[in-house]
Formats: structure tokens, sequence, C-alpha cells
């Protein structure tokens, strides 16, 4: 099982999610990191673990405000720059061709973004191209053609249950079969609601490959030691 640490950029700032009700998130206060700067998070939670990779909501981007450039730039800039999951509202064909084309970043297509299935229709192929089916408390948020045709979904596809960030509530697991049954060979992450060691070995069991995971990182319910177990399992 692997595990992607997840970083909520606003204001510059890395923030707290809480289920989606993004009015509400505030900067991040976190033992793993004195203040909620992005690269300060970010090694904070290398002091758990050296993760490779991180995921990237920009909330002021996805929200249609300036993107959070300049941190991403400073993540890129660390000593083993990490490879960037980064969903910044993208949905216009020439900058995601931009974006797919930036070194060791990943560009994130997320459904609430888009208003039909063209872009992904046209980048599906791209081994680096993810996307992300979002769901919000009152259900899947993005033109139904892409949750309803999976021949059209990339080798990576989050489910991201909004509802259940910041709640732990523990993952969506009906939900998660369902898109699982669905992906066939892909590899399906889940994002929302992970709570400690259980939900992960959970999860594996049903053939998720990895998770997004926030709150039981900062909250120290996630220990370095289960993380390296958990990161020895993964194939």
């Amino acid at each position: 099982m692997r595990i992607i640490p997840v970083l909520d950029l606003k204001g510059g700032q890395v923030v707290r999610a809480e289920q989606g009700r993004r009015d509400r998130y505030r900067p991040i206060i976190t033992p793993l990191s004195a203040s909620a700067e992005v690269v300060a998070v970010a090694e904070g939670l290398r002091g758990l673990h050296p993760f490779s990779t991180f995921y990237i909501a920009d909330l002021d981007a996805i929200e249609g405000r300036a993107p959070n450039e300049d941190a991403l730039s400073r993540l890129r800039g660390m000593p083993q720059p990490p490879e960037l999951w980064v969903d910044a509202g993208l949905a216009d064909e020439r900058a995601f061709a931009s974006a797919l084309g930036t070194p060791s970043l990943c560009p994130v297509l997320g459904s609430e973004s888009q208003a039909d299935e063209v872009l992904l229709r046209r980048f599906m192929s791209h081994p680096d191209l993810i996307l992300s089916l979002d769901f919000f408390a009152n259900g899947f948020r993005g033109p139904e053609a892409l949750l309803a045709n999976p021949d059209i979904w990339p080798q990576r596809v989050i489910v991201m249950t909004l509802a259940k960030v910041g709640a732990a509530s523990g993952p969506d697991f009906p939900r998660l079969r369902e898109i699982k049954a669905k992906a066939g060979n892909r590899m399906v992450i889940a994002a929302g609601g992970v709570r400690n060691e259980a939900d992960l070995l959970e999860l594996s069991s049903l053939g998720i490959a990895a998770a997004l995971v926030a709150t039981s990182l900062h909250d120290g319910t996630l220990t370095p030691a289960q993380i390296e177990a958990l990161a020895d399992k993964s194939p």
C-alpha cells in the first residue's frame, strides 16, 4: 500500500481540509512543522518517511484564482525533488498539454473542473495523466460520461471522496469497491477518510494500490514504523 501525503494549498500556505467545505480551510497546525509554509510541511512529512511523491490540491487554481506557482516551484527546489501530482483545476487543452510536459509533474484531471469528457479523451493514453473522480456530499461532481465510461480512464484513477476528507470517518469502501470493479488493471487510489493502519490494510485487501493521506500523518496515528511496513508490502 503506497501512502502519498497531501498538501492542500490556499494563499500560498498548506491548509487543513475539512470535508470539502473549502471556505473553512485554514492554515495547518501540525507538530511536524513550525509553520504552514509548503516546504516546511513537506520536510516535516519527510521526517516520518522519505516520501518521493506528494499530492497537491491547488485550491486557489481550482476555484479560479491565481495558481500557487511559487509554492510548487519551492517544492521542486527541495533536495531530492519529489514527484508532484497536481490538481490545479485545469480544463484547457493547451494548459494541460503544457503541464504534461513539465518534468516531475503529473497533472490531475479533476472531474469537478470539467465541462465534458473531451480533455480526458484527448490525453487518456498519456502515462503521466491522473484522473480524479470527485465525489462531494451530494454525489459525483463532473460530466457523467467521466464516471460512466471506464474505457476512457487513464492508468491511474483517484477516487476522491471530499465528504470524508478530515472527517476521521473511514474511507468510502463501497464506492472504492465499485470503482475498482470497473477499473480492471488500472491503479486505483483512495482519497478521503483514511484513519489508521487498519484502514490501509483493508484498502490493500480490496486491491487499492495507494492512498492519499493527510490527517493521520499529522496527528501521529500512522507511525513511521507502520508507514515503513506498509511501504515494504507495496508491489
